[in-house]
């Protein structure tokens, strides 16, 4: 019987691939607090003007152009080996789907920029197609024609489906990652400085399940003391060798 594995991942994967985090000492909303206001749902949806900013200042973030680094293409290898039953992400940097993951086992906890939708109708953009025309159409709005209204084009709001401050966690996925987690037989925490709730509340479910707890972070997390294992090394050497030790130990445990 293999192994089941589930991760969480933050911000530490992505900054080995070249994006910045918000959070840290060099965070972008450490050194720029005003940026903040990018993802604040109140001023998107009240004033033309931040929403223009906001989508601008999207699609010219390394968060837009980044590319997946070797410690996300680890876990695309873990979940090929059959050990990897849930990938939850807080990053919205959509890195683990460009990296190969299966959209079935990763969770968007703070949403994703990978896609888009309207805030009227609820229709469903690529978010990509959105930024290819962002220079016609600086404060995209919903061309969908509606039927119920003569065909006229409905118009709504669209928006990232990044989640903003002052809105949900998209529905059911601390729920199903919290079941995930205390079904697996290990939690390994990547790159989170397990501060944001309640991504962070995982860690102590898996502790109380009896799941052993696997957290690399360069620094210190709250939760270290309810760890099994505790790495502080270079993500991107320190995941993709994990990795192979975790399959090579499953594929010996099989024969």
């Amino acid at each position: 019987m293999s192994k089941k594995i589930a991760v969480l991942t933050g911000a530490g994967i992505s900054t080995s691939a070249g994006i910045p985090d918000f959070r840290g000492p060099d965070g972008v909303w450490t050194k720029h607090p005003e940026q903040t206001k990018v993802y604040d749902i109140d001023a998107f949806l009240t004033n033309q003007k931040d929403r223009e900013y906001s989508w601008r200042w999207q699609k010219e973030s390394p968060v837009w152009n980044a590319q997946p680094g070797a410690a996300h293409k680890a876990l695309v290898k873990l979940e090929k080996a059959g050990l990897l039953t849930l990938l939850a992400t807080q990053n919205f940097d959509a890195l683990h789907e460009k990296a190969g993951n299966s959209p079935d086992i990763i969770v968007n906890l703070h949403g994703t920029i990978g896609t888009s939708h309207c805030m009227k109708c609820h229709a469903k953009y690529d978010t990509a197609d959105i930024m290819a025309r962002l220079d016609e159409e600086p404060d995209p709005h919903c061309h969908r024609r509606l039927k119920y209204q003569g065909d006229m084009p409905c118009s709504g709001i669209i928006k990232t489906d990044v989640v903003y401050f002052g809105e949900m966690l998209p529905d059911g996925a601390m729920e199903k990652s919290m079941r995930l987690v205390s079904q697996a037989d290990e939690f390994w925490v990547i790159g989170s400085t397990l501060e944001v709730f309640p991504a962070a509340s995982l860690a102590p479910v898996a502790a109380q399940a009896g799941v052993p707890v696997t957290i690399m972070n360069m620094g210190k997390t709250q939760y270290d003391n309810i760890a099994t294992r505790l790495i502080h090394e270079d993500i991107a050497v320190a995941l993709p060798k994990l990795v192979d030790e975790t399959i090579a130990e499953a594929q010996s445990d099989e024969q």
